[in-house]
């Protein structure tokens, strides 16, 4: 593969690796930075030049959790529409789950998604592997992969794992880290079983209720604990996991929390009904400031957005027929910027959060800062002008955003992945194409 031309940002207001900012240029060349600077750089001669005078340039964002349905679910999205968000959201690489058609839980489904990926992503791409009660040896074996993903509820089938002896069993063996989605099987069926009859699909949050969450991440984190071994928790979305991490986190267990658990609560059922349904469920309010502080005073490590798309015929089904899950790639990173120029965050912080965290906890090298010998996969952004959120103009397959409406600032102007322009003033580039993510062990 050839590398890209060199590409020269001028007047960028960028942002250091220290968290401060400077004005100043920035060189690429063969798919890194080869220099930042305060003043301009003019003893380069580069192929292309972009004049970045107003915009904010931050390292590109890092999605430590998606799910792009392919193969097998393409209706929903696909590799490459999915890859074409990411190129407007600003996100340059993602982190894909397992469950797919047919499942991620061997070597053989790892690679054929690989390939699939080199075929057609804009943007970098890893791949979990999915554990089930029977597939140990494939967990061992399985490369390259962030990590082994978990689901102990909240799934039917082969992912579905409860039992605590094979729970015990894969954390016992192995050294990559381990993803938990931490909802407790036998309390969700059980909270099934008692609102089997409502069809209100704001009980979708007392099902999957904040104690669910609790047990399972308490149970994960106890596993962790006994056999020191690399632990992410999912998606946390409840005040009591918060408090609970924040009491008891070991150096080597790391979590996340996604915008919608920390923009919309149980509200927002009677605004967008099934729109706002997802695994785990939207919670209160009170949830939403737990959860935001966890993640200021750092008890939560960083950002995902879970993205999860349906089409608006499924979500239409009655609950609980309608599917969980909502696209995020596209506005995870204008949500948590015009958070950031409201005062809730500092830019800095969500650089942090969605870019140097998210590298250094999957042990991906050479992403997340703007300095040289880094990979130059940037963006850069607006923060003087707002533009409201509307699903005709989104390239996520599914047309549609639980945030419809909302009146955002840091949209992505142009996205760089490798140092080639995969999005740039309003304009894909569907020839770019990412890299698989490497992961250090």
């Amino acid at each position: 593969m050839m590398s890209p031309p060199s590409l020269l940002i001028r007047r960028a207001r960028i942002i250091l690796p220290s968290g401060e900012f400077i004005v100043g240029d920035v060189l690429t060349r063969d798919r890194q930075i080869v220099k930042v600077s305060p003043s301009e750089i003019a003893d380069e001669i580069p192929t292309q030049v972009i004049d970045a005078d107003g915009l904010t340039l931050l390292p590109g964002v890092i999605d430590p959790q998606v799910h792009f349905r392919e193969p097998g679910l393409e209706h929903k999205e696909d590799l490459f529409t999915a890859s074409c968000a990411c190129a407007k959201g600003g996100v340059t690489s993602f982190l894909e789950m397992p469950n797919t058609r047919p499942l991620t839980i061997n070597q053989e489904a790892l690679n054929d998604k690989l390939q699939r990926a080199a075929s057609k992503c804009l943007v970098n791409y890893g791949f979990f592997i999915g554990a089930t009660t029977d597939n140990l040896s494939q967990l061992l074996q399985a490369a390259p992969t962030p990590g082994i993903k978990i689901f102990m509820g909240s799934m039917h089938g082969p992912l579905l794992v409860d039992p605590q002896q094979i729970l015990e069993g894969i954390f016992a063996n192995g050294e990559i880290l381990i993803a938990v989605h931490a909802e407790d099987h036998t309390r969700l069926k059980q909270r099934r079983e008692e609102f089997a009859n409502i069809h209100d699909v704001a009980i979708h949050s007392q099902i999957q209720d904040n104690q669910a969450a609790l047990i399972a991440t308490r149970r994960a984190l106890k596993l962790s604990q006994k056999y020191r071994r690399r632990l992410h928790i999912l998606h946390m979305s409840t005040a009591e996991e918060a408090n609970l991490l924040r009491e008891d986190k070991p150096s080597w267990v790391t979590c996340e929390v996604t915008p919608q658990h920390l923009l919309l609560n149980t509200t927002a059922y009677e605004k967008i009904g099934s729109l706002a349904q997802m695994n785990p469920p939207l919670r209160t309010s009170h949830d939403n400031q737990v959860l935001w502080q966890a993640l200021l005073d750092g008890v939560i490590d960083f950002i995902a957005t879970d993205h999860a798309p349906h089409t608006l015929e499924e979500k239409a089904q009655t609950y609980p027929k309608s599917p969980s899950g909502m696209p995020g790639v596209e506005t995870s990173l204008p949500l948590m910027l015009t958070a950031a120029v409201e005062g809730r965050c500092t830019v800095a912080q969500v650089v942090n959060w969605m870019s140097t965290a998210v590298a250094s906890g999957y042990s991906i090298p050479n992403k997340g800062a703007i300095a040289p010998g880094y990979d130059a996969d940037l963006v850069l952004v607006d923060l003087n002008s707002r533009k409201k959120v509307r699903g005709e103009e989104l390239a996520t397959k599914c047309g549609w955003s639980p945030f419809e409406g909302w009146n955002l600032t840091g949209w992505p102007v142009t996205t760089i992945v490798g140092g080639e322009l995969a999005f740039h003033q309003g304009e894909l580039n569907i020839k770019t194409r990412g890299r698989a993510l490497t992961f250090k062990r």
